[in-house]
Parts: structure tokens; sequence; C-alpha cells
């Protein structure tokens, strides 16, 4: 069985616009985040990325992963490696 779900992006029919309200910030960050993570669109656009702007995104993200999840979260929200 698959760990991995992208089902926001396939089922969401409301606005995706960002500065209107929380919610909707929410969910259009939701949206952009699954469709930037599509394999096909990451195999593109990572080849065009700069060194710089590889480490940057990961760094952008390490950092909000360490600072928002435990480590228990980190291993069984992120990473799938435990049950929960």
């Amino acid at each position: 069985m698959e760990k991995h779900t992208h089902r926001f992006v396939e089922e969401y029919d409301g606005l995706v616009g960002f500065g209107l309200d929380r919610e909707t910030d929410e969910f259009a960050l939701t949206y952009y985040l699954q469709k930037f993570s599509d394999d096909g669109f990451i195999s593109l656009i990572r080849e065009r990325m700069t060194d710089d702007e590889i480490e940057s995104l990961f760094n952008t993200l390490a950092g909000l992963l360490k600072k928002h999840l435990t480590e228990e979260e980190y291993h069984r929200c992120f990473l799938k490696d435990k049950e929960g």
C-alpha cells in the first residue's frame, strides 16, 4: 500500500489565491505544494534550479519541519517510517 497521498489538489475546487484570509492561504499553500511535488513537474523544475535555489528550498523546508514537528511526528507523519 502506498504511504503518500495528494488528494487535496485533485478534489479542491475553491479559490487558489493568497492574502484573502488564513483559510484560503492554507488551501492555496496545500494546492501549490502538491502541484509542485508532482513527480513530472518536480523532475522538470529541479533540473533548472541553481544549486543555491535547491539549497535554499531544502533549508526552508527542513527548518519548518524542525520548528513545528516533534521527533515522533517527524518520523510518523513526514517520513512515515513508524506506525501511529
